[in-house]
């Protein structure tokens, strides 16, 4: 075999590797925002780790709460919402968060406290975290930026905002922190069938 027959083989066998490779990054970077979804992490109230792979196929809202804001009857109509439907593969996340007008000063402890004294809360609550700014948990990067969660770039513009995610990890919709967890929008987006 001659060396121009060689060089053109292998060559060949690099293009190869070079398309493959290529491909598998632009795999990567565009379909599987759902796959960023489902490999977040975060703790729960009492401190346990939450793996959000186990909402994988059920419809999830998240939601950053606060035990001393006026949209705070919210949490009554989230319990509702997720005693309807939690059965029918549906899923709520509350993050308590600070960061409008200190609105929640509480503990992780004082907030479970208040959310079971005050509204008999059972859906899942995880720990106090920073929703906006520098120090913007890695779940709230995911949903407010488009280059990770491939929706669109948003901000969290007050409590009790409302970003809904699809039994396949994609936002959907994100709620205006003033529209009822019950709004016949939210409950027909949870009833559709896909």
């Amino acid at each position: 075999m001659s060396f121009l027959t060689r060089l053109i083989n292998k060559n060949t066998s690099m293009y190869r590797i070079l398309f493959v490779l290529l491909s598998l990054i632009l795999l990567n970077g565009s379909v599987h925002a759902q796959d960023k979804f489902y490999s977040l992490q975060a703790k729960t109230i009492e401190g346990k780790d939450f793996s959000f792979e186990s909402l994988k196929g059920k419809k999830v809202m998240i939601v950053n709460t606060a035990s001393k804001c006026g949209l705070t009857p919210q949490y009554e109509q989230l319990e509702k919402l997720y005693a309807t439907y939690k059965d029918s593969n549906f899923f709520i996340l509350g993050f308590p968060s600070n960061d409008f007008l200190k609105q929640e000063p509480g503990t992780n402890e004082e907030i479970a406290v208040f959310c079971q004294k005050n509204y008999g809360v059972t859906f899942q609550m995880m720990e106090k975290i920073t929703v906006k700014g520098k120090k913007m948990h890695p779940v709230y990067k995911y949903l407010t930026k488009k280059s990770l969660n491939g929706y669109g770039d948003s901000e969290v513009q007050w409590n009790f905002q409302k970003y809904l995610i699809n039994e396949k990890g994609e936002i959907e919709h994100v709620i205006s922190p003033r529209v009822s967890p019950l709004d016949p929008s939210v409950l027909e987006w949870i009833t559709k069938k896909e």
